[in-house]
């Protein structure tokens, strides 16, 4: 009798959706956090990037005044939280149920104006236009230790050697927008409930990786050129002014200090509650390993891509700081990592975004920021990194 409980309550559990190796939220949502899980279905899940691919259909309906529900076609109203007209994908202020409720959003799957397959035309153009990307003689990585995603939380050490082996600074650091992105990612405090505050130095040197890596490379004057004829933009400092914005505009994460944006959760990675959070450029791994404050441990996924870019799921220890698992394009120059997340966020945001690298399938999650906002209602990037499985 004792056998049979519990054999009827490990089926219990399992069909609850608790088992370790379940990599869905049916019936988990708002779970305690379980180190042992392979992703996660609580509030903070998106925060570190860990959520289980259907978390947002299945746990993240929308609170009372941010969904689309008897709203769709509505005029515009400065007062709603979020929108539900035409425009709003425009404006990357649409609720998030907007698509599925409405019909159609330039900021949505299917968008009217802007659709899957254009997106993925656009992302080939532009991994064929990274002309600054390195080349292989130019990077050469050491991957080392692969683990399964059921162990990517044991914290185990299993790559004796740093992983990259090898980066022709000479040759790389010297591009003007290699050169801008770097003088940025030592202008932050990692810690979560610390305001940032820049120097005017400092917002000078914004400006100038956006110029650099926007409008003085093909690529991204590539990315302008599709926007403005999709009529997301009317001039190009009307998109740098966005850009800037989107990505380095302030907002609170924690105790309602202005201590995160975009770029920072992005490409600098943050402290927040003991972990790291965000963290997808290879740059700055590669920046804080030379330094000796990154201990590279293992990676959990490795692209298909023979070629730079590629993408890597790395487990890894930042000064203390553990990251289960850390998503980032691998060899590709910082105009394209801009580009491909803006691109994204611009026109999927707050959605899986599926691209073409190649040939091959990327798909990048991105996540919008909802508790404040910009210019008309317009959402800060919350979070962008390719979604790994």
């Amino acid at each position: 009798m004792k056998i049979i409980l519990l054999v009827i309550l490990l089926v219990t559990l399992f069909f609850q959706g608790y088992s370790t190796g379940s990599t869905s939220c049916q019936g988990r949502c708002d779970e305690k956090y379980n180190s042992q899980n392979k992703c996660h279905c609580n509030s903070k899940c998106s925060q570190y990037d860990n959520c289980c691919s259907d978390y947002e259909a299945l746990c993240n309906a929308p609170a009372p005044g941010l969904s689309c529900q008897g709203r769709c076609g509505e005029k515009y109203n400065s007062q709603n939280k979020c929108h539900c007209n035409t425009k709003c994908g425009d404006h990357n202020n649409c609720c998030s149920d907007y698509t599925s409720l409405c019909g159609s959003s330039g900021g949505g799957d299917g968008g009217s104006d802007i659709t899957d397959a254009e997106i993925k035309s656009m992302s080939e153009a532009l991994y064929a236009l990274d002309s600054n990307k390195p080349s292989a003689s130019e990077l050469i990585i050491d991957s080392q230790a692969r683990v399964p995603n059921s162990e990517t939380s044991s914290q185990n050490d299993l790559s004796p050697r740093p992983l990259f082996k090898f980066l022709d600074e000479a040759s790389l650091f010297s591009k003007p927008s290699y050169a801008a992105f770097m003088a940025l990612l030592d202008n932050y405090e990692r810690n979560t409930g610390t305001t940032e505050d820049f120097t005017p130095q400092q917002l000078a040197e914004q400006d100038t990786f956006l110029k650099e890596a926007m409008s003085n490379t093909e690529l991204g004057r590539e990315l302008y050129a599709f926007l403005f004829t999709k009529g997301r933009y009317s001039s190009e400092e009307e998109f740098l002014h966005d850009l800037k914005m989107m990505w380095f505009g302030l907002y609170s994460r924690y105790a309602g200090k202005m201590d995160s944006s975009g770029f920072e959760h992005i490409f600098a990675g943050e402290i927040k509650g003991g972990k790291i959070s965000g963290f997808h450029n290879w740059l700055q791994f590669y920046r804080l390993e030379k330094q000796g404050l990154i201990d590279y441990y293992s990676h959990s996924f490795d692209g298909p891509w023979t070629s730079y870019p590629d993408v890597l799921g790395m487990q890894f220890m930042w000064d203390g700081y553990f990251k289960q698992v850390g998503s980032s394009i691998i060899g590709c120059s910082p105009e394209f990592d801009l580009a491909v997340y803006s691109l994204c966020y611009i026109t999927r945001p707050g959605k899986q975004c599926k691209l073409s690298l190649g040939g091959k399938p990327l798909v990048i999650q991105t996540y919008t920021w909802d508790k404040s906002s910009y210019g008309n209602g317009k959402k800060y990037i919350g979070s962008a990194f390719p979604a790994t499985p």
